[in-house]
């Protein structure tokens, strides 16, 4: 996410809801929901900006976070500036890309301007953490912040089942790093306690939901098979690529699902094979 200028917070009022289906699992304590969150910074280039990070996580209740290609880490000012939540830093992870800090996660939120270029749905931080507490009942769920100059890019924001817009000031809606992530933890903080006070509804609990490195390789053989059944026609694969996998992550696939999917794939490049006059 960006926090100068270049880079803004806004949420659209109204956003568009989250198109999937609502998660049915009972209430967890938000201790158990806080530990299948994390904070994943991209990209920091500032370290004071990872410790005051890392004291807004602490003061609300969360601990995991993840750094990915920090400038700068470890570095004694991030240690300064955690303010005593040096054991959330201590138990940082750091790790190259994006993609790598959220493999194992089943939704992923990514913070950021409202930009045209990439269709996400977008959400409130109040939705927004709505959402995480409701998915943390049952899967990992990831909260990306990108550069403080330039924010996610559209690669990034690929990786993400929504977009999340803070509502600043239109008329100065500059936000630090890390000011941005206090705003995101308080509406998480919130609403697990709200969780926390209600009485489960329901024992029933929907199949696991699968993980982005599941869904990404369903979207890497579902690539493969449009290119076997040349269904692009000589037409740049990307454009269509960005809509299958927006359609996708709207639905909100199970492990199952994703299982049932690949096996269709695999018949359609089997078939595409022997019509091509190719053995197996």
């Amino acid at each position: 996410m960006g926090t100068s200028g270049k880079e803004r917070h806004g949420a659209k009022t109204g956003a568009r809801s989250l198109t999937s289906a609502p998660m049915k699992t009972s209430p967890l304590p938000p201790v158990a929901v806080a530990s299948r969150l994390r904070v994943v910074l991209v990209g920091t280039q500032h370290p004071g900006n990872i410790g005051a990070a890392a004291r807004a996580l602490k003061t609300m209740g969360l601990s995991r976070l993840v750094l990915v290609d920090p400038q700068q880490f470890p570095s004694d000012e991030a240690f300064r500036r955690a303010a005593g939540a040096d054991d959330v830093l201590a138990s940082a992870e750091v790790l190259a890309t994006l993609a790598e800090a959220v493999a194992d996660c089943h939704f992923v939120m990514g913070c950021t301007a409202r930009s045209r270029r990439v269709a996400l749905d977008e959400l409130s931080p109040r939705a927004a953490a709505q959402q995480a507490v409701e998915r943390g009942a049952s899967g990992e769920v990831a909260l990306v912040f990108g550069r403080e100059r330039t924010g996610l890019t559209n690669e990034e924001l690929q990786l993400c089942h929504v977009a999340v817009h803070i509502p600043a000031n239109p008329e100065y809606s500059s936000l630090n790093l890390a000011a941005a992530v206090q705003v995101l933890a308080y509406e998480v903080r919130v609403a697990m306690l709200a969780t926390d006070q209600l009485a489960p509804s329901s024992p029933f609990v929907e199949d696991a939901s699968a993980s982005h490195a599941q869904l990404e390789g369903m979207f890497a053989q579902l690539g493969q098979t449009l290119d076997q059944i040349d269904f692009h026609k000589g037409r740049a694969p990307d454009s269509a690529m960005r809509k299958l996998r927006r359609l996708f992550l709207r639905t909100g696939l199970s492990e199952q699902e994703v299982r049932l999917l690949r096996g269709i794939l695999a018949d359609a490049q089997r078939m595409a094979r022997l019509a091509g006059g190719k053995t197996e």
